[in-house]
């Protein structure tokens, strides 16, 4: 293999195309797509629940897509969590400020 044919790779243009970023939704807004999430997620919970009965009774025997979606949930209920506590912290903060 010759220097050239390596250069050539190099020479690839690499175009780079950003979306446009939007303005933030209004206030209101902003907690409904937060209260939409904790629903989802609530839902996910619920199913979560009712697969892992299933699985109990003997009615599905898919153990590892069970398996997944409990992770899936887990961790977005720890998303949830954290950013539920960074939220907390950040007003706590604000509270002790002297203004």
């Amino acid at each position: 293999m010759s220097i050239e044919a390596i250069a050539a790779i190099g020479a690839a243009p690499f175009t780079f195309q950003a979306s446009p970023v939007s303005a933030p939704p209004a206030g209101g807004e902003t907690f409904a797509a937060v209260l939409d999430g904790i629903n989802s997620l609530n839902e996910q919970m619920a199913r979560n629940d009712q697969a892992i009965q299933a699985v109990a009774l003997g009615e599905t025997s898919d153990l590892h897509q069970v398996m997944m979606n409990l992770e899936k949930t887990r961790l977005t209920f720890e998303l949830a969590l954290q950013v539920r506590n960074k939220t907390l912290e950040a007003y706590q903060e604000l509270m002790r400020m002297q203004v």
